[in-house]
């Protein structure tokens, strides 16, 4: 099967918590079972997971058993008909974007899907190092 997905989790400000790709005839609502396993006991202050409409569900259920997360889904407007902002999913389309940017990650080009992990989180952790650098105070 040709196509990849990538299910990443971020903290509020985008910076990247945990990442799962896989092909692209996986269902999202299991891609999103095997990147919130990732997180189970790195996160122990994790309560609130917000997540896009196709993860709605018996992962809302699934995510409160295993993780103790409670996972909201942030729902599309009604009669949505033009581009519109939604409250905190905005946050992970940021991240997607600032990964976008790096050449390597900007189409599929890798073999193995993780190879392409391995260069998101190497992507991410140059861009906190880059703003750790220039922060006036630590």
């Amino acid at each position: 099967m040709k196509g990849r997905k990538r299910h990443i989790v971020v903290d509020t400000q985008g910076l990247l918590l945990a990442v799962v790709v896989h092909a692209a005839n996986i269902q999202d609502r299991d891609g999103a079972k095997l990147v919130l396993q990732r997180l189970l006991g790195r996160f122990p202050r994790l309560e609130r997971i917000w997540a896009d409409g196709a993860y709605a569900g018996k992962l809302v259920r699934w995510a409160r058993r295993i993780g103790g997360w409670r996972l909201e889904v942030v729902p599309h407007p009604a009669q949505q008909h033009t581009f519109q902002v939604l409250p905190r999913r905005w946050v992970v389309e940021r991240t997607f974007a600032w990964l976008g940017r790096q050449r390597r990650l900007s189409k599929d080009y890798e073999g193995l899907p993780e190879t392409t992990e391995t260069w998101i989180y190497t992507t991410m952790t140059g861009l906190m190092l880059r703003r750790l650098a220039r922060s006036p105070t630590f």
